[in-house]
């Protein structure tokens, strides 16, 4: 089965195909071999031999109208992988928590993000390119990604968060964090009676001041504005927009090094969170928490791989993580976690108990 690539832009009303029709993607170990690349890009949180950064060369691009998959990648069956992955109960979740929190308490870090893995059944007789379309209808104003390589398997993502887009020298980042649950009236609107925490409002901040940081590396033309409530499903998070220039476009994998991971999905100070997440969280990433998107001479989208799943041939991996503090705690920790993975569980079971056209970003 060739690798291929399958993706819709929030509010587009079609998907883009991206199919490499010989050979395998690239393999690269680090985003600095981004420069001057085109193609479609998914990225891991960690690069290692075994999870590369994954670059399909785009021999065949088209459009395909939502809902419309006769003749083409559909039609073909995805191979699906078997393998099983080590999940978080509540009982391990709680172990990671403790174990990450005293790293807090302790003044190590000062923000760092926990994910945890959980397991749901392969929905019968629903082929990976119908969840891609479910997830289509279900979370318009979200980035929706289908991607398939032998190396890294097949991925189903929904995500809000945007890593790096632009086209004409003009670009845009965001930071986004900060995570509540809406409930009963609160579904009716787009989260704005929301009052935030100074958990939610610390996270998003950190992810804010970091951003700047990076940008001031490469461009001095850079505005922020927000921070803003955006809804996402029945989620709603805090974002600052960055819009900046850059000098040239020759250096995107730089800028992109040093960009991921944020502190959104790794934590401050970033090399120390990121080892300690890579050694002592339960389960493995994997392309959880990376990034992905399409890197072209005219534009590029690139997105944070949340809200993501592996599929595979009898059950299905989803990931969700949460921001952790000093002041964090583990049951509300877990419940956001769990109210994140309500993403995909949404588009496994089909289900549309909110008002999607109005409410999803």
């Amino acid at each position: 089965m060739p690798a291929f690539a399958v993706y819709r832009l929030p509010h587009e009303h079609f998907a883009t195909m991206v199919q490499q029709t010989q050979g395998e993607p690239a393999e690269l170990l680090s985003c600095t071999e981004l420069n001057g690349k085109r193609g479609y890009v998914m990225a891991p949180f960690e690069m290692t031999d075994s999870h590369p950064i994954l670059l399909l060369r785009p021999d065949k691009v088209m459009r395909i109208p939502l809902g419309n998959v006769d003749g083409h990648v559909s039609t073909f069956p995805i191979p699906l992988s078997s393998v099983r992955f080590p999940l978080s109960t509540s009982d391990t979740y709680a172990i990671d928590f403790a174990h990450f929190h005293a790293q807090l308490e302790q003044g190590s870090f000062r923000k760092i993000v926990l994910s945890r893995c959980a397991e749901e059944a392969s929905p019968d007789h629903i082929s990976p390119m119908d969840l891609f379309f479910r997830a289509c209808d279900l979370y318009p104003r979200m980035f929706v990604s289908l991607v398939y390589t032998e190396k890294g398997g097949c991925w189903l993502t929904a995500t809000p968060e945007i890593l790096l887009e632009g086209k004409a020298g003009n670009w845009r980042t965001i930071a986004l964090a900060g995570t509540v649950r809406l409930e009963g009236e609160q579904l009716s609107g787009e989260g704005e009676t929301v009052n935030w925490s100074t958990k939610n409002i610390q996270e998003q901040r950190f992810v804010a001041t970091y951003i700047a940081g990076c940008l001031e590396q490469f461009t001095s033309d850079f505005s922020e504005e927000g921070p803003v409530p955006v809804r996402a499903a029945n989620l709603v998070h805090l974002r600052s927009d960055f819009t900046f220039t850059l000098p040239s476009d020759d250096r995107l994998g730089d800028l992109l090094q040093t960009l991921h991971p944020t502190p959104a999905v790794c934590g401050l100070p970033k090399q120390e969170a990121f080892r300690f997440i890579t050694h002592h969280e339960h389960t493995p990433r994997l392309y959880y928490s990376g990034f992905q998107g399409w890197m072209g001479e005219a534009e590029t989208h690139l997105y944070v791989s949340l809200r993501c799943m592996l599929i595979g041939d009898c059950c299905c991996h989803l990931y969700a993580g949460g921001g952790l503090l000093k002041d964090s705690t583990e049951e509300q920790e877990w419940q956001e976690t769990e109210a994140k993975l309500e993403t995909m569980r949404g588009v496994l079971s089909n289900r549309q108990s909110f008002n999607r056209q109005s409410h999803d970003v």
